[in-house]
């Protein structure tokens, strides 16, 4: 009984897509459009924060003492 009335609703095939001015596909697009245009703004912002990054980071394993003594003696010569 209850199979009989699952195969009579699924037969047929009332899904909604009979409906007349549907919004589905412009919808889709605006979807697919505004994810495109967020990708690429946040590419940009992330490239302009990967240059601001320097080459070279400070070695952890060394004293906090040689660095300081380091970074100032780099400070002056530039």
């Amino acid at each position: 009984m209850l199979t009989a009335l699952a195969g009579e609703v699924l037969a047929t095939g009332n899904f909604g897509d009979d409906r007349s001015g549907s919004l589905a596909g412009p919808m889709g697009l605006l979807v697919i459009l505004a994810l495109a245009a967020i990708t690429i703004f946040l590419m940009r912002s992330m490239n302009k924060h990967l240059r601001r990054v320097p080459e070279r980071f400070p070695d952890p394993s060394r004293k906090p003492e040689a660095r300081a003594v380091e970074e100032s003696s780099a400070d002056d010569t530039t």
